[in-house]
């Protein structure tokens, strides 16, 4: 089977805008002229620069035309995958602990739920060679008759700690990304100074609804830390 017609029209003009046949600023052709190159109807070709439009290589202007975007030379994107640390021979994930409490003040407004309401918290490190190199911790709000399995949330990533309630495929995850000095039960965990350098990779798991279903920090030791991104130019 062929791809969808609208999906035809994505990628002809996606092909102009990256050979350079058109450049930023340049009209694409009116609907009109689609429909006729194309031999579909207007809804088709409405649909095919909707998308192009998402994707950020057009922008309309109501009652003038559609015309090509200047590139984001600024936008990159992290890939950040916190289970990666298990792929290496000598690394492994530890469960410290796994239990149902009351939400802090924090953890509440995070998580927009009351303080009466339970939430699941959950602590991992990711240890190397026997060496502690980030202190993991989620929060998720606690609802009756969902299992709470040690096993599996061992090594289950933070969507996966969510899906009995949630579908993956309707999350969305926040991310923060800071430096800050160690101490407390992080300094104490990681084993290291208090006010030594972390970087902290704060993830807030949003549903369809763009409500928080899970929060969490992850810590990593300041030797250890970095950040790499890919950067699109298309």
């Amino acid at each position: 089977m062929g791809s969808p017609e609208y999906l035809k029209i994505v990628d002809a003009i996606k092909y102009k805008i990256t050979s350079e046949e058109i450049q930023p600023g340049d009209a694409i052709q009116s609907e009109n002229l689609l429909c006729e190159e194309f031999n579909v109807s207007r809804m088709t070709v409405r649909k095919g620069l909707a998308v192009l439009v998402n994707e950020g290589y057009i922008y309309s202007i109501p009652g003038k035309g559609n015309y090509v975007c200047e590139p984001n030379l600024d936008s990159y994107t992290l890939h950040f995958d916190e289970m990666m640390t298990t792929e290496k021979k000598g690394e492994e994930i530890r469960l410290i602990e796994v239990n149902v409490v009351k939400p802090s003040y924090e953890v509440g407004f995070n998580l927009e739920i009351p303080e009466n309401k339970h939430v699941i918290v959950v602590k991992r490190v990711f240890v190397s060679d026997g060496i502690v190199k980030a202190f993991d911790i989620k929060y998720i709000p606690y609802y009756r008759g969902i299992p709470i399995v040690e096993k599996e949330i061992r090594y289950a990533t933070f969507p996966e700690m969510v899906a009995k309630k949630n579908s993956i495929f309707a999350m969305t995850k926040k991310l923060k990304i800071r430096a800050m000095a160690a101490k407390g039960e992080v300094s104490q965990v990681l084993d290291i100074m208090e006010g030594d350098p972390v970087l902290v990779v704060e993830q807030k798991l949003m549903d369809e609804k763009d409500h928080p279903i899970g929060w969490g920090m992850m810590y990593f030791t300041g030797e250890d830390s970095g950040l790499e991104a890919i950067a699109s130019f298309d």
